[in-house]
């Protein structure tokens, strides 16, 4: 540890002058934070809707409104002829289409099955699947409630309330917990957390010390009576603060901003927080002890980061993924960081509830530090 004050002093006078390194370090992940929190959101309403109506009476206008009441789609146009149905998908200013029959009213009447056909674009399968839920949601519910009025007048009923009334036999009464408005703020800003203090701190570690190595200071450094160590922490000490302060800011960005509480123990997340960000500067110094250019280091960098966004569990269900990517997520200290984060924030996780990711972590930190050390004094020998 011999001249670790003397490259902490130093770190801390280059920091100050670098303008750019305290934007990056803070500034940019509240514009970040800001801009993906409110731009993310996987709530899908408004899919736009082409009708194409043969019947044109009152069962089928009804039809048609409780569509549009679904609050899944929005009413984009209405044809005359099948071959502007086609066209309205097929231009993609429809992502939807409902042909109602000329019967369609008739076969109601006459308590005979309606047919109504449906057209849904699968070429994003999000919309195509929030569109097909909601389509066949709506026939359930209009065929509960045509079945309830037959079976008013007919005096008949599955089950009855305790005022008589006809219901169905049974009612789940399912309650959401945690975040009981489906806001997709409330799932993705925590980790989205994770993510950005992950790239910030990643490339800013990495190219402190390949920007040493590029100017040639590095290796003056390497011939004074510093310490391996005292360079190693002198130069990490510093981030580890800025990503301190970082993660505050963040945090309160969360809070105020996106009005997305901290359910469990601040203090709790604070400390895990510091082991994530211990993790991500060795991982930053390793990736500086295998580039040489600062180009190479924010190649190794995203070649990091792209892995981290999408096998991490921030963006997709990691359940979903297949045996072999499962494997390679499993390998990332991002994911388990996230899962901490959403445990503590939405769920009030205590530490006993998120002890298995924090051992994982924990193994991860020692594994990169190992493998960061280990080539850092292979480089200084």
């Amino acid at each position: 540890m011999n001249g670790f004050w003397a490259i902490l002093l130093k770190e801390f006078a280059h920091i100050r002058r670098d303008r750019g390194t305290i934007v990056f370090a803070f500034v940019v992940p509240a514009l970040q934070l800001t801009i993906f929190g409110f731009a993310i959101d996987v709530t899908i309403e408004n899919i736009p809707l082409v009708v194409f109506d043969l019947d044109g009476r009152q069962e089928s206008r009804r039809l048609v409104d409780a569509l549009i009441n679904t609050r899944s789609f929005e009413l984009a146009q209405r044809v005359e002829d099948a071959d502007s149905f086609r066209r309205a998908i097929t231009s993609g200013q429809a992502k939807a289409g409902v042909l109602i029959p000329a019967d369609y009213s008739e076969r109601l009447l006459r308590r005979e099955q309606a047919h109504v056909q449906v057209l849904i674009d699968g070429s994003d399968s999000q919309v195509a699947n929030t569109a097909l839920n909601a389509v066949n949601l709506l026939a359930i519910q209009l065929s509960l409630g045509r079945a309830q009025a037959i079976g008013e007048a007919l005096h008949v009923a599955p089950a009855r309330d305790e005022r008589g009334a006809p219901v169905l036999a049974i009612e789940p009464r399912a309650r959401l917990l945690y975040n009981p408005d489906l806001e997709s703020a409330r799932f993705f800003v925590p980790g989205l957390i994770g993510i950005i203090l992950q790239v910030v701190l990643l490339f800013l570690t990495a190219f402190s010390i390949v920007r040493e190595r590029e100017h040639g200071t590095l290796e003056q450094l390497f011939v004074t009576p510093v310490g391996r160590g005292g360079l190693l922490f002198g130069k990490l000490v510093p981030y580890a603060l800025m990503a301190f302060g970082e993660m505050l800011l963040v945090l309160l960005l969360m809070t105020a901003l996106f009005r997305v509480p901290i359910s469990g123990s601040l203090a709790l997340l604070m400390a895990l927080s510091l082991l994530f960000i211990v993790t991500v500067l060795g991982l930053g110094l390793l990736i500086s002890t295998l580039a040489t250019t600062q180009l190479q280091a924010m190649q190794f960098g995203f070649l990091i980061m792209l892995p981290s966004v999408l096998l991490s569990g921030f963006m997709f269900p990691r359940s979903e993924m297949p045996p072999p990517i499962y494997v390679i997520s499993a390998l990332l200290p991002a994911t388990y960081f996230i899962e901490i984060l959403r445990g503590i924030i939405l769920r009030g996780a205590d530490f006993r509830d998120v002890s298995p990711h924090v051992g994982s972590l924990a193994f991860c930190c020692v594994v990169i530090l190992f493998l960061s050390l280990t080539r850092f004094r292979k480089q200084l020998d």
